[in-house]
């Protein structure tokens, strides 16, 4: 019964080509819209998470500030400083965090041989390149036997490799610092870095082999990944601790500056969503005015048929019959138009390429660009839309035809 009704929504297809193509190039144009779209925004969500991901989007940052309220003897405008005792507070605290790193920070004199320049030169853990996505290029990271021995070794940033050694090798030379002689056991893979920004002009070195450019009793801040952790509770907890150690109101922000890169995420998940929404909301509009243009040609048809409509129930068919009839012409056009939409979005999709997003404002930053890659779940969401504008768009003349008196249709002229 089926492939007869489905013989016949061909056969009625064919008596009128052209008309039933310009109606499946209408039903293509909009489902071709509203995958590109909602490809746009799986593209803009993804290259948000590649950004974020590049800087360590599990990271959280610890820096001490100045308390901005009175507690027990302690005036307001109070400096906070951390030592190491505040890390093995954190530790305990937060102890489900996998990585932990002390930071200490210093601009200073980097030279090789008649090349002098000043970088800013990083003391960590060696922890750190895991909580901030760091990757080697050449050699070798920092390890527990270079903190542990207070090695002067150095690992550089790319831009601190070029300007240093140019295009010679880096990996196995010296460099002095401040005067002192720093062994370059690595160096790193370009970051993603804004215009104003020295992220690739650095110089990584153990922290406890900074005590020859800085105070190393004091920490610049503390870092530590927060995968798996609950962030508000983890934060709350954190600052409670680091309270209790320096004598400030838990409640008080200033004191201490909590960094959350998974909650910065977040929000920017919510824009995505939010975008996305948009986005199919739109496609759908879109895909909609070819549903229009789909009612349009089958209550067209209904009318033309209307004397067939008359014989076929005079014959015994009955109103479901006619239903059907009408609804699978329309879902055949719907189908042969959706397939050929999403033919069409792929080839734009391949032939666009990469949207230029992320690096048009920094450099290395291709990965945070918007490419239109059509997911499983972007053809499932448009797949939806498309069968529920097909079925709304068909339902409404099928329901007209299935509803004509047989006698009334037979006298039609």
């Amino acid at each position: 019964m089926s492939r007869d009704i489905f013989t016949e929504a061909y056969g009625a297809m064919r008596h009128d080509l052209r008309k039933t193509l310009l109606t499946m190039l209408g039903m293509a144009w909009g489902i071709a819209t509203v995958v590109l779209l909602l490809a746009y925004g799986e593209g803009f969500g993804r290259a948000i998470r590649n950004i974020w991901e590049s800087y360590g989007a599990t990271a959280i940052g610890i820096y001490p500030g100045r308390t901005s309220q009175q507690a027990g003897g302690n005036k307001a405008g109070s400096a906070v400083r951390f030592t190491n005792d505040d890390i093995e507070v954190v530790r305990n605290v937060v102890p489900l965090a996998r990585h932990f790193s002390r930071i200490g920070e210093a601009d200073a004199t980097a030279q090789n041989g008649p090349r002098t320049f000043t970088f800013h030169i990083i003391g960590v853990d060696p922890a750190i390149a895991n909580i901030w996505s760091l990757t080697v290029e050449e050699g070798r990271f920092l390890d527990e036997a270079d903190t542990l021995s207070h090695s002067y070794n150095v690992v550089l940033g790319s831009e601190a490799k070029d300007k240093l050694f140019s295009g010679m090798a880096a990996v196995g030379e010296s460099v002095r610092i401040n005067g002192t002689s720093f062994h370059v056991i690595g160096v790193l893979k370009p970051r993603m870095q804004e215009a104003d920004d020295n992220t690739n002009r650095v110089v990584y070195a153990p922290y406890d082999s900074m005590d020859t450019l800085r105070d190393n009793h004091y920490l610049t801040g503390i870092w530590l990944d927060s995968m798996g952790l609950d962030h508000s509770k983890m934060t709350k907890t954190v600052r409670e601790a680091l309270a209790l150690q320096h004598g400030f109101k838990p409640e008080d922000e200033r004191a201490v500056f909590i960094f959350d890169a998974m909650k910065q995420l977040e929000q920017f998940n919510i824009i995505t969503l939010a975008l996305k929404v948009l986005l199919a909301f739109i496609g759908t509009i879109t895909l909609g005015i070819g549903g229009v243009g789909l009612m349009n040609m089958m209550l067209v048809s209904v009318t033309q048929r209307t004397r067939e409509i008359g014989v076929e129930k005079a014959l015994g068919a009955r109103r479901r019959d006619v239903l059907y009839q009408f609804l699978a012409e329309a879902m055949v056009i719907t189908v042969l138009g959706g397939f050929s939409g999403i033919l069409l979005s792929y080839v734009v999709s391949f032939s666009v390429g990469r949207l230029t997003l992320y690096s048009a404002l920094a450099k290395n930053a291709e990965a945070g660009d918007i490419r239109l890659l059509i997911a499983p779940q972007v053809l499932l969401v448009a797949t939806a839309i498309l069968a529920v504008v097909g079925i709304a768009s068909g339902m409404f003349p099928a329901i007209r035809a299935a509803k004509l008196d047989p006698i009334e249709a037979l006298r039609y002229e």
